[in-house]
Order: structure tokens, then sequence, then C-alpha cells
């Protein structure tokens, strides 16, 4: 009941800041911490998480939904409950398909973009209410900025005036305090600002306030259920519950790492999922689990998800006391406190971190926030796991190919991909970084072709180092028997060592086995180079320098070291 008092006073200016963001009646967004945060709770898995509204899922809402209707009118109210049924009713079904791991495939560079898009989307909704100017809703930043620039001269100096003494105060508290709710006091503060400029302004001073909250239960709603309306909002559910369901997901896990729970992700989803279905139908717009809630909900000692069931109710307790304060809660400090959740919407660290480490990364993160800025926020998501995609097909077609050599023993394996090593002549030995499948055959094969063709001296045998193939297909298994077809015709043979069990059983039920030959498969490099070399004429090595460096230990035929007999070679030259 601590935790959930705790909570209960953190949730209730993100509410109605969430809400404002939304588009929506400021009362939605407490109705939505309510009735889907029980729901949530004790239907998902995790014992910490709290859902209800959060900035990513309100600032997509709003961006999707603002072009079809006018923002907190009632069309527009039940085309956000149509999603959000939509939302819950398409995570419930994920839920029971066990589909889970889907969230896995939205990479963590793809959330930081996505991030710090909504962050500049956020700003850019706020332009009009903290300047106290006329401007264009659910307009592109391009457009918004266009309109803005013509419009300086008629900056309200009042509604400014509370924005900036709002903004001021909330980053003075954050630093100074970081504990307590810096939110609520810089809330007051602005209210205490318009108050004082309604008091001694002679003229009417513009600033617009929030109004009076109904202190109630969430109302009955229905959601509109229509061809033309599922046709408008289907993209947009779509996009909002995968945002939700990673958020959600991802959320729980941070907190499991701390408190030891073990996170089932196909159970969060089906909570999710009803919480939406029962917000959809009682004035809630979609919901998703917050990381600021949860993060305090476990500081505060909460071990059940009771603590958000309990944080629900005291809300509504709460509700009661502060709804007729809301008359005086001005717009613009509204808009103050959601430039603060802006600017911590962006990752600055990890952003930095990005584009320090990866160039495939780097341009994973350029697209989704271009793409968020400058197009939408609902196909940034899409746009990055796309590209993600694509980068991961690209890595795993293009497996390296290394080059190794026998007289290699202890020092650098990673040599330079099909870079040549003063090696022996007739033998090329080649680890295979990756899998071998149909979409990675053409480059396997083109790769071992230049290995063994002329520049190289056309060695006739060839050991594969399958220690790193995890899996092979059908085609892969087909580029093994043409490449041992191929060798077999110069005079030499295809060899393989150290191969996964796994792989072993699919050459032996495909047949390719037989056509390699199951004396060319060998458990240790030893045995292997053992039986490569004993092929070979003792002429062939007789001037070898890799030999009168003692580097191979071999035992040629007809040939006897000091101490008699030398079987194989060494332990692991390769």
């Amino acid at each position: 009941m601590l935790a959930g008092l705790t909570g209960a006073v953190i949730v209730l200016p993100q509410c109605v800041a969430f809400a404002t963001l939304a588009g929506m009646p400021v009362e939605y967004g407490l109705y939505c911490a309510m009735l889907p945060a029980i729901v949530a709770a004790l239907y998902g898995s995790s014992w910490h998480l709290v859902s209800g509204p959060t900035n990513a899922i309100s600032i997509v809402l709003f961006a999707a939904l603002s072009p079809l209707a006018q923002p907190g009118s009632a069309p527009y109210v039940q085309l956000a409950l149509t999603v959000t049924l939509l939302c819950g009713v398409m995570q419930l079904g994920m839920g029971i398909a066990r589909l889970g791991a889907l969230v896995n495939l939205i990479s963590h560079t793809v959330i930081v973009g996505f991030m710090a898009a909504a962050a500049v989307v956020i700003a850019n909704a706020q332009l009009r209410t903290f300047f106290g100017v006329d401007l264009p809703r659910g307009a592109s930043l391009i457009q918004t900025w266009r309109a803005f620039l013509p419009t300086l001269d008629e900056i309200n100096p009042y509604v400014t005036a509370v924005a900036l003494v709002t903004l001021v105060t909330a980053i003075a508290i954050r630093r100074v305090r970081p504990r307590w709710p810096y939110m609520i006091f810089a809330l007051i503060v602005g209210g205490f600002a318009t108050w004082v400029f309604d008091l001694s302004s002679v003229r009417d001073t513009g600033i617009s306030t929030v109004g009076g909250l109904p202190a109630s239960l969430p109302p009955f709603s229905w959601p509109v259920v229509s061809i033309d309306a599922l046709r408008e909002t289907a993209v947009i559910a779509f996009a909002i519950t995968i945002l939700g369901l990673t958020e959600a997901v991802s959320i729980a896990r941070s907190i499991a790492l701390r408190s030891g729970q073990r996170i089932d992700s196909n159970q969060e989803f089906v909570g999710q999922g009803l919480s939406n279905i029962a917000g959809a139908f009682f004035s809630s717009y979609a919901s998703s689990g917050s990381f600021n809630r949860s993060g305090v909900n476990y500081d505060a000692g909460a071990r059940t998800p009771l603590a958000a069931a309990f944080s629900a109710g005291l809300l509504l307790l709460i509700l009661f006391a502060v709804a007729p304060l809301a008359a005086y809660l001005p717009h613009a400090a509204m808009a103050a406190v959601l430039l603060i959740v802006a600017w911590g919407l962006i990752d600055l660290r990890e952003i930095r971190k990005i584009l320090r480490t990866s160039r495939s990364e780097t341009a994973v993160l350029a697209l989704t926030f271009f793409s968020g800025v400058l197009v939408s926020l609902e196909f940034c998501i899409v746009a990055g796991v796309m590209l993600s995609l694509l980068l991961y097909l690209n890595r795993t077609t293009h497996p390296v190919l290394t080059l190794l050599a026998p007289s290699d023993l202890g020092g650098n394996r990673r040599d330079a991909r099909l870079q040549r090593r003063k090696d022996c002549p007739r033998l090329a030995i080649v680890r295979l970084n990756g899998s071998l499948f149909y979409g990675a055959v053409e480059h396997v094969r083109n790769g071992l072709h230049a290995i063994t063709d002329e520049a190289h001296g056309r060695p006739k045998h060839l050991l594969l180092v399958g220690d790193a193939i995890n899996f092979i297909d059908l085609a892969g298994t087909h580029l093994l028997q043409d490449e041992a077809a191929r060798l077999a015709r110069r005079g030499g043979a295809l060899h393989l060592v150290r191969v996964k069990p796994s792989v072993h059983a699919l050459l032996e039920r495909t047949g390719a086995l037989a056509t390699i030959g199951a004396a060319q498969i060998h458990d240790t490099a030893k045995e292997a180079l053992g039986a490569i070399y004993r092929t070979f004429e003792s002429s062939e090595c007789a001037d070898c320098p890799l030999r009168a460096a003692n580097a191979l230990a071999l035992t040629l035929p007809g040939q006897t070291g000091a101490d008699g007999p030398r079987a194989g070679c060494p332990d692991d030259p390769l």
C-alpha cells in the first residue's frame, strides 16, 4: 500500500501531461492509470511493472490521429478508443499465439532513435502552447516551423512567462532535489504565476487553463467498430501494439534484473492486451508499461503486483481531493513540463556510443530518427526494424572466410579475409565463421574459389574448419558436395574438421557424407593434417621451408625422426 501511495502521487501530474500530449481530455489520462493498470498487474507476469499512459504512445497517438480529427473532440476520442480496442485484441492474440519473442526483433538502437524522434515531435507540438501563438495542429516539423517563424511578433509574453517560470522551476528542483516530485511543484509554481499575472494585469492575459477535472469513476465508453473506423485505425493500432509491447517487456525485464525475477513475455502480452481491451470500454486510451512509475514502484518497496493495483485505487481517492484545483492549471505550464519529458527521452550517452562503435547501427539510428521526425512515428519503428533485419541478413549471408596456416602455432589466428599466408602450397586451410545456408552459399563458393585459384598456387586439398558452422541447410550440403567433386578432379580432396554433431547428422541424412567421404571428416586438427600430408609424395615436401623450420612435426612417407616415426602434428595447429 505504501508503494502504491507513492506511485499514485507520482502518476497524477504525468497522467495530466500525457493526456494533453495525446490530444485527449485530461481525465482520460487519469482513467488510463486506473483500470488498465489493475488488469495489467494482475494478468501480467511482472511483479513490479506499472502500466498506464506513456509519453511514447501518447505522442504516436496524437501524431497519427490529429490528421483524422480535431484533438480533444468527440470523433477524436472515439477513434482513440477504437485504436485502444484494436491494440488490446492484437496484443492478446499475440500472447495467446506465444509470439513474445517478436519484441526481440526491435533492437535497442531502434528504440533509442524512436525516443529521440518522439522528443522532437513532442517539442514541436508544444510550440503553440508554450508561446501562445496560433499554429496548425498535427502539422509536420517543417510545416510547423514555417508557420511559427512569421508569428514571432505575436508571441504572448504572459503565456511565455508562465511556461518559462514552470520550466526553470522544474529544472532547478530536478537538479537540487532529484527525489522530489518536480512536476507537481513546477505545476504549482506555474499556476501561482498565472494567478499573479491575472491579478496584476489590466487586460486579458490570454493564459488558458485545463479546467476542473471530473472526480468520478471511469465512465463506460463504447469504441466505434465500423469498416471505416477500422480501416483508418488498423495501421495506427498495429504500430502502437508493437511499441506498447516493446515498452512493457523491456521495462519488465530491466526491473527483473534487479529483483531476480524471470519474465514471461507471452504472459506480458496477455496482460497488456486485456488491460487495453478493458480500457477501451472504460474511457482509457492505449496504455503500456512506464519505466518511471515501475522504477519508483520497485524502489518504494513493492513486492507483488498488488502495489500497482493499490496505486490505481489510491489515485482515485487523490483525484477526488485535487480535482477542483485543476481549474487553475495553465496549459503553458503543461507545455513546459512536456518539454522536460521530451528532453528526458533523448539518451545522449547511448547515441554517442552508437555513433562511435558501429556504422550499421548508426545507419539504423539515423533512419529511425529522421523518418520519425520527417514522416511519422508509427512508420519509423517499421523502417528501423526493416533496416536492422536487412543489415543482419547482409552479415549472415557474407560469413568471413579466414585463412589459417599449419605453421601458425599459437600466433594470431584472426587473419584478414582471404589473405594468403605463407603456407603449404598444396593445402588451403579455411575457417568458415558463420552458418552455411542458402543465402550464404554463393558468397562462400566465390570465396573458396578465390582461395584455390591460380593466384594462390591452385592447392589441390582444402581443409574446412567447421567449429563455427552452427547451422547448415540443403543448399549448404550441395555446396560441399560440389567442392568435393571439384577438388577430386584436381587430384585432391575436401576435408572437414571439428564439425558440429548437427552438421554431421545432416550431411549423413542428405547423402553428402558419401560424396565427400567419411574418411575426410576429422575430429581434430592433428588427425586432419596428418591424414592430408601422408597423401603427399616425399619429394614434394623435401625442400619445404615449413618442414625445415620443424613447424609441421609430421611423419612423411619413408621418413623417421630422431626418436622414431613421428605421428601426426601438434595438438592444436589451427
